[in-house]
């Protein structure tokens, strides 16, 4: 299933990679090293939650398949913070800044994730297993 994901899909994701790594991680690096803007508790939570984001990052340059749910992840929280917070916020009359920037980001993703790879192996693709096989258990015996 890899060899059906193009090298232009590739480099794409290794593209995303390299900007998640070096354009997050000089954004929020800082702040964790200087522990700047971490007297909010959940804005800490935030900026660790990118911090560890970029670094990961720095993985999917090399395994860009193999991280693949990395961009799903990131997909979906701009996704659902759009749909949560600015949805409401906007119906009440106010905007964020943020805004376009997380639309933007979603609409890259979209772009970006080689749909059919990731629907035949995190969909349809047999889960692991939940419990030791017969063999497992033999080998373990002796």
């Amino acid at each position: 299933m890899q060899e059906q994901v193009s090298m232009f899909r590739l480099y794409l994701m290794r593209a995303l990679y390299l900007v998640l790594f070096v354009g997050l991680g000089s954004s929020v690096w800082p702040a964790v090293l200087r522990h700047r803007d971490m007297t909010d508790p959940l804005h800490g939570v935030a900026i660790c939650f990118w911090a560890a984001l970029s670094l990961l990052a720095g993985l999917g340059i090399r395994y860009p398949l193999r991280m693949l749910p990395l961009l799903l992840l990131q997909m979906l929280y701009k996704g659902i913070w759009l749909v949560a917070v600015v949805l409401p916020l906007s119906s009440a009359g106010q905007s964020i800044a943020l805004t376009n920037s997380m639309m933007i980001g979603v609409v890259v993703d979209l772009i970006v994730i080689p749909w059919p790879y990731a629907f035949a192996t995190l969909v349809r693709e047999r889960g692991d297993r939940w419990r030791k096989t017969a063999s497992f258990r033999q080998a373990e015996a002796v």
